[in-house]
């Protein structure tokens, strides 16, 4: 379950789809790529979480995103808040991958945009190391 339809949500159901996962969106409007996932086009309201195995809170309203986490932590389901480290009951690295090769920078949730950074300078690396 990803609730939120813009970047941050995107990126989310991009890497639960590269997994294998069935990707469900709430949003009242999506990037073109969460279009592709099932897309309930409206906000979210509590008991959403019904039959999720995990959530993503991305919205841009933090209340949407505490009331998110509330559901998921009284249905016991694994929640990640985009803005609340606190809200959290787990991290998701920024990944970079390139065939077999895996590379997860963390920063324990204190920094996404440095993770965001040094992820984006391996991207740039493996690029180069591939010409």
């Amino acid at each position: 379950m990803v609730v939120g339809g813009g970047r941050v949500g995107s990126r989310k159901a991009a890497g639960l789809a590269e997994a294998g996962a069935r990707v469900r969106v709430i949003a009242p409007r999506a990037a073109a790529g969460l279009r592709a996932h099932q897309w309930e086009r409206r906000n979210y309201r509590p008991g959403d979480l019904k039959g999720a195995f995990l959530a993503f809170a991305a919205t841009d309203d933090r209340r949407v995103n505490r009331a998110v986490a509330v559901e998921a932590r009284r249905r016991r389901i694994p929640v990640n808040v985009a803005d609340s480290l606190e809200d959290c009951t787990f991290l998701a690295p920024a990944r970079v991958s390139r065939g077999d090769l895996q590379i997860a920078v963390s920063t324990g949730g204190q920094d996404p945009r440095l993770a965001k950074q040094l992820r984006q300078r391996l991207e740039a690396e493996l690029k180069r190391a591939d010409r």
